[in-house]
């Protein structure tokens, strides 16, 4: 009669445990809005929120992606956006070289002058980020993934910006076209000027085309990133629709649960005030 009235009492306090450790459990849920914790509370909606963590490190994973795509195509445009203000001021320069009044000291001048500008393009072209990053890829432009099975070219090679430029039929780099206007100023015939600025005009003219192909990249990252973007908020009200704490039907449950732990426990605290011949009687 002992042994059962033990188990009893021990079955008794083990409900009593599970019942307290429900009500905290209750009471964190509200406090945190969070109830689902843990796999036994809910296995199937578990298995779900499980499912759209995994798919909101993907999509992190491809929002940096974007990020740094984004980063390396304004860094492209940036300097294409120069090279063309660049060969505007070689255009120029050529242009007022044709006025037949070049001296051994202006064209010294426009020769430095077109000097500068070759090298500063030339910088520009093989420029670097902070990182030790090319702004410009050498030869095939880097994919960036930023999707599943969509790969993004984000800038282009330096020799597509600064080769294969069509001068009259002949394929020219800008440096060569660059070296063709130093060489045309220095000899100051205005046939050779008159050349040389026809390559400076459609080195500009190919720059501008460079640059509206690079407006097409930086678009089309804008476009996946802002997909990411409504992809993470609807994961994010999934996860929210799965763990959130649904307040009216936590707080009934709490409140119930309580009531039972206090009549519980004020029962439990009879039956030990009793002895044992009251319990066997």
């Amino acid at each position: 009669m002992v042994g059962i009235t033990n188990k009893i009492i021990v079955a008794e306090m083990r409900r009593q445990q599970q019942l307290s450790q429900s009500i905290v459990d209750g009471q964190t849920a509200i406090s945190s809005g969070v109830t689902l914790t843990k796999p036994s509370q809910d296995v199937l909606s578990w298995v779900q929120l499980s499912e759209v963590g995994r798919s909101q490190a993907q999509q992190a994973a491809w929002q940096d992606n974007v990020k740094y795509g984004t980063t390396r195509a304004s860094n492209a445009e940036a300097n294409l956006n120069e090279i063309n203000n660049l060969l505007v001021q070689a255009q120029e320069l050529m242009t007022n070289a044709r006025n037949g009044s070049l001296n051994d000291t202006s064209r010294a001048a426009f020769v430095e002058k077109m000097s500068t500008l070759r090298t500063t393009v030339n910088e520009l072209l093989n420029q670097k980020d902070y990182q030790g990053t090319s702004v410009f890829d050498d030869g095939q432009s880097v994919l960036v993934p930023v999707s599943r099975g969509l790969n993004l070219s984000v800038a282009g090679t330096r020799q597509e910006v600064s080769e294969g430029i069509d001068v009259n039929g002949t394929a020219m780099s800008i440096d060569a076209i660059f070296q063709q206007s130093i060489t045309a100023l220095q000899t100051g015939t205005d046939t050779d000027v008159a050349a040389a600025l026809k390559g400076v005009q459609a080195a500009q003219g190919h720059i501008t085309v460079e640059q509206a192909k690079q407006g097409v990249r930086a678009d089309r990252l804008e476009t996946v990133g802002n997909r990411l973007t409504e992809v993470d908020i609807n994961l994010k009200e999934r996860q929210g629709a799965l763990e959130s704490t649904d307040l009216q039907e936590v707080i009934s449950r709490v409140q119930s649960q309580l009531l039972q732990l206090e009549a519980a426990q004020s029962a439990f605290a009879r039956i030990n005030k009793q002895t044992l011949f009251d319990l066997i009687n």
